[in-house]
């Protein structure tokens, strides 16, 4: 075996950028050759930039899609592959281990205190077992509680979601909307930010979480780091928050990273009690005991709120969810269902068959989605298909459910009305009762 041990670094651009910058950019010890990726369209294809990748790395680093993995293992000689994304099942890791090892590579995983950037100012970090537990909301609550405590710079750091530029992504703060357009952000991106700026907070993301983590202890008195994709944070925490869903129950022990963010979690949320099975959320609290006995647990529920729910009632209703929750948090309907039906809806109208190019493909992939419409768009392309689908769709009204207003990119044929919630914790203890303990 070569002294340079020879990688490849699975991925899905965000997970795997961070383990790159942290662990092995500098180190002489390996050789990246290559990143693969999947969940995202586009990314294979491109380069991680030779500006980001460092002088070891003078020409970049390309990015396959991981389809290719095995035939890439051998092709360059690979010794290992590192597994850096989230929010998949243990069984869909473990096969995924099996190719590379009857390749005859090592598989291999970072953990935290490898890749885990650390820093003087206090951090809290609100993470999840799934994509669309209700972690959002919950970073938002986390943001106003502090705010309320005297924390005037209070700062959130984002997940990665570089699904631009790589390179001009290395780091971006947002505070306006402006900053949203300056940057050509994403509808994925988008919903993770617009909330923040109509709080008047501002928020951090991009590739070199160091160089954001500079930035950010310039400006920030205590940090919030708003996990992705049931990922694990990429700064150490002091208190670390962990939202599991009993709309799914089990899962919090059944994907991966989602069960090691539950084993480290100092406090976890049980969210949207009031829209799930008792025996549902009773099966979280037992699986949470289980594994992680000393966290405190909340419970908490994320009710609706619409402009004119009276406007629903016997109206066809096409419902546009959130795109992550649907698609890799493997949901069949978010909170724009829940509404339409709460209100009386006469019906809710399948999408499906009015899809267009790249909707067909979402659902192909995802065929386990309902009669429901994932808010896709990953680039311009997507979104004119987005909005295709949205106008050829015979309904009344359409509710949007994603935490943006969709209107600012689409040009929607038809009555709208946007579908907002937020975290609203039952009974105690609350977070604010929590964080008061640990922060003062």
């Amino acid at each position: 075996m070569s002294s340079v041990e020879r990688v490849i670094i699975a991925g899905a651009a965000g997970r795997d950028f961070h383990d790159f910058n942290t662990f092995f950019r500098t180190n002489k010890r390996f050789k990246v050759l290559a990143f693969t990726a999947t969940q995202i369209p586009n990314i294979e294809g491109r380069l991680y930039p030779p500006e980001l990748a460092g002088r070891l790395y003078p020409g970049g680093i390309p990015i396959y899609p991981e389809v290719e993995l095995t035939e890439l293992i051998k092709k360059l000689a690979v010794n290992q592959v590192v597994f850096s994304y989230s929010d998949v099942s243990h069984e869909y890791v473990m096969h995924l281990a099996s190719r590379v090892l009857a390749a005859g590579a090592d598989f291999k995983m970072l953990g935290p205190n490898r890749t885990m950037l650390r820093t003087q100012k206090p951090v809290v970090s609100i993470c999840a077992v799934r994509t669309g537990s209700g972690k959002s909301q919950t970073s938002r609550r986390v943001v106003s509680i502090l705010k309320s405590k005297g924390y005037e710079k209070v700062v959130t750091v984002r997940h990665p979601m570089p699904y631009g530029n790589i390179a001009d992504q290395a780091v971006q703060r947002f505070a306006s909307y402006d900053d949203l357009e300056r940057q050509n952000c994403t509808i994925e991106e988008r919903e993770e930010y617009e909330p923040y700026i109509d709080m008047g907070a501002v928020i951090y993301a991009g590739v070199d979480y160091g160089e954001i983590l500079k930035k950010v202890e310039e400006e920030a008195n205590i940090i919030v780091w708003d996990g992705g994709n049931n990922d694990l944070p990429f700064f150490a925490s002091d208190f670390h928050i962990v939202v599991t869903d009993p709309h799914r129950p089990g899962h919090e022990l059944r994907y991966h990273p989602g069960e090691t963010n539950l084993r480290m979690a100092d406090v976890v949320v049980i969210n949207k009690v009031d829209t799930a099975d008792h025996q549902n959320v009773v099966k979280v609290q037992q699986n949470i005991r289980l594994v992680n006995p000393k966290a405190v647990i909340v419970k908490a529920a994320s009710p609706i709120m619409v402009e004119d729910p009276l406007t629903i009632r016997d109206k066809r209703v096409l419902v546009v969810e959130d795109g992550p929750t649907l698609t890799h948090g493997e949901m069949s309907y978010g909170a724009g269902y829940v509404a339409a039906t709460y209100y009386d809806a006469r019906e809710i109208v399948d999408p499906r068959p009015y899809a267009v190019r790249s909707i067909v493909k979402t659902y192909e992939t995802y065929p386990d989605t309902g009669p429901i419409l994932p808010a896709m768009g990953y680039g311009d392309e997507q979104i004119k298909d987005l909005e295709a689908t949205i106008n050829q769709t015979p309904s009344d009204l359409v509710l949007i459910a994603t935490p943006i207003d969709l209107g600012r990119l689409v040009n929607i044929n038809k009555p709208s009305q946007r579908v907002r919630y937020k975290l609203q914790e039952i009974g105690q203890p609350t977070l604010k009762e929590l964080l008061e303990e640990k922060f003062g």
